[in-house]
């Protein structure tokens, strides 16, 4: 593959044969490093912590994407760097043709109506000291969407009404309430701004897994009465199934596969994905105890001192020599099926 297919590989890497054609957001050459420092007085960087390293994807106008991976892989410091929490170290973050990473303030206090996220620790995302129907409002006041005290009633009522709420939880702290119904507050909090798009950071990872299941259902009825985009942060792989359109798969700040969800459960390729899916077991006690399990060695390599050439050649069941030197192309394999992997 010459260099110029490559290029075509990557940025078709991007694409979608799941139904969807209207680009939202474009990644393209994401790098996130944190600096570690030494000394007091006069701090001097002395390593750097490569938590994204190279990111290249799009996201589509009505599709949920799923970003998995085990922890420490980067998949919220993306979800982060696509929110401004973090400013990229390198790399464009399109939305709608705008740079979000070159984006001054004006232009990201817009970006902020547009864009909203759901966090993972309802507990802990909520002001404690402030009454749900202030939490929700908030932003609005913030904004500027709504001006009076009968406006502001009504707009929160209705949204707790969309989250499966009743009005009268608009007068309660979030101390009196359960782990499902936080989230729920979450959920409207974020719907207020009317996005378009929506990161759910481990939206449903703290949550019991029968409350799992109808925060799952309601996000799905979310999307689709108000078309909105959703990336889906999750190391749950049966609610990335059930919810996602695409998935695409981290190692150690890259990518290494990305394909509509069926495909990748069905078929996947890359060495870590079928470990990854591997892990998750199965219900049936008989078949999980004669199933041949597929470990992965060792232990994942420092993000400080990433190996060279491909990042999981420590661990690899396939590698050979040249994977140590060169990095794989994220390649097209099949229509919609990308993978870094020489070997494949």
């Amino acid at each position: 593959m010459n260099e110029v297919q490559a290029a075509e590989g990557q940025v078709r890497a991007s694409g979608s044969s799941a139904g969807f054609s209207d680009v939202l957001v474009d990644v393209r050459g994401l790098k996130m490093y944190f600096p570690i420092t030494e000394g007091i007085m006069i701090p001097k960087v002395v390593a750097q912590v490569k938590a994204v390293d190279g990111l290249d994807f799009k996201i589509f106008k009505g599709e949920t994407l799923g970003l998995v991976g085990e922890s420490g892989c980067g998949k919220t410091t993306t979800g982060r760097c696509i929110l401004r929490l973090e400013k990229a170290t390198a790399g464009e973050i399109l939305y709608g043709g705008t740079d979000i990473i070159k984006c001054d303030r004006e232009q990201m206090v817009e970006m902020r109506q547009r864009i909203q996220v759901i966090f993972q620790d309802p507990y802990s995302s909520l002001n404690p000291r402030m009454k749900v129907g202030d939490i929700i409002a908030e932003p609005m006041y913030v904004h500027k969407i709504i001006t009076g005290e009968a406006e502001r009633q009504t707009r929160v009522r209705h949204l707790l009404n969309v989250c499966g709420l009743a009005s009268a939880f608009a007068d309660r702290y979030p101390h009196e309430m359960s782990g499902g119904q936080r989230q729920r507050v979450g959920i409207a909090r974020a719907l207020a701004m009317n996005p378009e798009f929506i990161i759910c950071d481990e939206a449903v990872s703290a949550l019991d897994v029968s409350i799992q299941a109808q925060v799952i259902n309601l996000l799905e009825d979310l999307r689709d009465e108000f078309n909105l985009t959703y990336l889906f942060i999750s190391h749950d792989l049966s609610v990335v199934r059930h919810l996602c359109h695409r998935v695409a798969v981290m190692y150690l700040g890259h990518m290494v596969e990305l394909a509509d969800c069926d495909e990748l459960f069905d078929n996947p390729l890359h060495p870590y994905t079928k470990a990854l899916l591997n892990s998750v077991p199965i219900p049936d006690p008989e078949i999980e105890k004669t199933r041949e399990h597929q470990i992965i060695k060792g232990e994942i390599p420092s993000p400080i001192n990433p190996p060279p050439g491909c990042v999981f050649h420590p661990r690899c069941p396939i590698m050979v020599d040249g994977c140590m030197s060169k990095a794989p192309v994220f390649r097209e394999v099949t229509p919609g099926h990308f993978v870094a992997c020489s070997e494949v």
